[in-house]
């Protein structure tokens, strides 16, 4: 589908109106009442605290229930109480802080603007008629919403990150402008540049590349929400650490839910932790950053993204400088350095030639079978570390060197102490055990209570448990049964254990000592004699009856 078909369709279907905003109009911090609002009350310019911990810093953005989707000047447009952001009669967009300093201005002046639009799809557009001279979706921040453009000729920035999209129709996450960390490309079977391409997303939340040579457009991503809903927002936006995701979120929600990202896994983001910072995921499985051993420290104490600094420059140690061995851990290498960094070495020559190479500050022995070594001679080193990395790294420090106590490289506070965990598992062992004792005892007792007519509670036990034959003497059996006033069994006998005892179930409830006599005469040989005696009328009990009180057993 051409690009501009598209845009045709879509501005049929959600551009049908828009708000006007006239020369002279000005939005204030002070008066958060005062807007300029979409005619279908889904987006709004006005200003927006920075955060809920710095409520006197604003920023002059387009908002979707409060989630900036465009800001004027982005990460470098943040002011105070006193700011204005005014459409001036000279045509002009400008925001100014409270001493009426320039922060940010669309340089339209004396361009014929007569009017400025909030349109339904979140579009603010500076016009001279009905011709657009200047607008937002052109203009981006670091956000896309559907329907927008994005071209080549345009970015995403956050920070030192930016997205862009090439002439190859390639997406691209880059860092200071010129670390690529991320790339997605088209499939292989495409060769070459496109014609002039264009990236949307679609209200339903497909990412799509659109060029005049692609028969149809080419789905680069899914949100994880994909065509569901019909109130929903969706948006693609560069976040601060560094990666693209998509995010929905309901109208009048103020809230917004994280549906695709880029770099799967975050510690992957070239710099997130700063130069040499070093990234890893703590109990909670959030990524947090540390320093690569305790030759370092925190840039900033209160805020371990700064990345961290030597406490003793190597400059500072000619002679006494040594390579610290970091297990598990590997220093990010992207393009453009890839092609200048890698050489094929073992783990040991990797090491040494770190060790003899004056530029070189750090080194990485990928240990995956490549062969690959990564001789780092950059000023900036980005790590991460994981048990699952099989690579080892080395980076020189001025001896002695020292290791971190853990894996993982945590502030203090990001992490329980060894001891406190110890002793919780000392506490849930000895629980366990009391547990266990107590469980034993329970069921003795209670075999104790229900064992018949005084019978032992090692028999007791045993028949309740094992469900093994059980040896009682004459006194016990006479016991039991009240001198032998009591019958042995009101159960019908039932083939089991001895085949053959009984061929056919009898007919009474009752079982008198003739039947006992038979069934006794019957058992196997080996074994003695045998009798089968119900027990509470569920299990059967076997019993060996010796000589002695067989013989009188047959005479009660």
């Amino acid at each position: 589908m051409p690009l501009s078909i598209f845009f045709f369709i879509h501005f049929l279907f959600y551009t049908t109106s828009y708000a006007d905003i006239p020369l002279g109009s000005t939005l204030t911090p002070s008066n958060p009442n005062t807007n300029w609002t979409s005619p279908n009350n889904v987006f709004s310019v006005t200003f927006i605290p920075i955060s809920s911990t710095n409520p006197t810093s604003f920023s002059a953005a387009i908002s979707f229930s409060g989630i900036p989707v465009w800001k004027a000047g982005g990460d470098f447009g943040i002011v105070d109480s006193s700011a204005r952001f005014e459409l001036q009669l000279s045509g002009n967009l400008r925001l100014t802080n409270g001493s009426g300093s320039l922060v940010w201005e669309s340089r339209t002046s004396n361009k014929g603007i007569s009017n400025g639009t909030l349109d339904g799809s979140g579009n603010l557009s500076l016009r001279n008629e009905s011709v657009t001279i200047w607008s937002s979706f052109d203009n981006p921040t670091d956000t896309i919403l559907p329907g927008q453009n994005f071209t080549t000729s345009k970015s995403l920035r956050s920070g030192l990150y930016s997205f862009l999209l090439l002439d190859s129709g390639n997406l691209s996450l880059r860092w200071n402008s010129d670390v690529i960390y991320w790339n997605q490309a088209l499939n292989s079977s495409f060769r070459g540049n496109l014609s002039s391409p264009g990236l949307v997303l679609q209200q339903t939340g497909v990412l799509q590349l659109f060029d005049s040579t692609l028969s149809v457009p080419v789905n680069m991503a899914y949100s994880s929400d994909y065509g569901e809903g019909t109130d929903v927002l969706r948006f693609l936006r560069l976040d601060s650490d560094g990666n693209l995701r998509i995010y929905s979120s309901g109208r009048g929600d103020g809230t917004s839910t994280e549906r695709w990202a880029a770099v799967s896994d975050q510690c992957k983001v070239y710099g997130w932790c700063g130069n040499f910072g070093i990234c890893s995921y703590n109990d909670s499985s959030i990524p947090v950053c540390g320093c690569p051993s305790q030759n370092f420290e925190f840039s900033d104490p209160n805020e371990s993204r700064k990345g961290c600094k030597r406490k003793v420059e190597i400059e500072a140690c000619p002679s006494n400088t040594a390579l610290l061995e970091l297990d598990h851990t590997q220093f990010l290498t992207y393009p453009p350095e890839l092609s200048s960094q890698v050489v094929i070495l073992g783990v040991s020559a990797c090491r040494e030639n770190c060790r003899g190479g004056g530029s070189c500050v750090a080194s990485t022995a990928l240990a995956d079978g490549t062969g690959r070594c990564y001789l780092k001679v950059s000023s900036f080193l980005s790590g991460w570390q994981s048990p699952a990395l099989p690579s080892k790294s080395f980076i020189k420090i001025c001896s002695p060197g020292l290791l971190n106590p853990s894996p993982s490289t945590v502030n203090p506070n990001q992490r329980r102490p060894r001891k406190q965990q110890d002793w919780v598992v000392a506490v849930v062992v000895a629980c366990s055990l009391v547990g266990v004792v107590l469980l034993q005892g329970g069921v003795w007792l209670w075999c104790c209570r229900k064992t018949p007519m005084g019978l032992s509670a090692q028999h007791a036990l045993l028949e309740y448990v094992s469900g093994a034959p059980v040896q009682f003497s004459y006194k016990e059996l006479q016991r039991s049964t009240k001198g032998f006033k009591d019958k042995l069994g009101a159960v019908e006998f039932e083939r089991g254990n001895v085949n053959d005892i009984v061929d056919e179930r009898l007919a009474e409830d009752q079982v008198d000592m003739e039947q006992v006599t038979r069934a006794i005469k019957s058992t196997l040989s080996q074994l003695r004699e045998i009798v089968m005696l119900p027990h509470r009328g569920s299990a059967w009990t076997m019993i060996l009856i010796d000589d002695a009180a067989k013989k009188k057993l047959r005479r009660k």
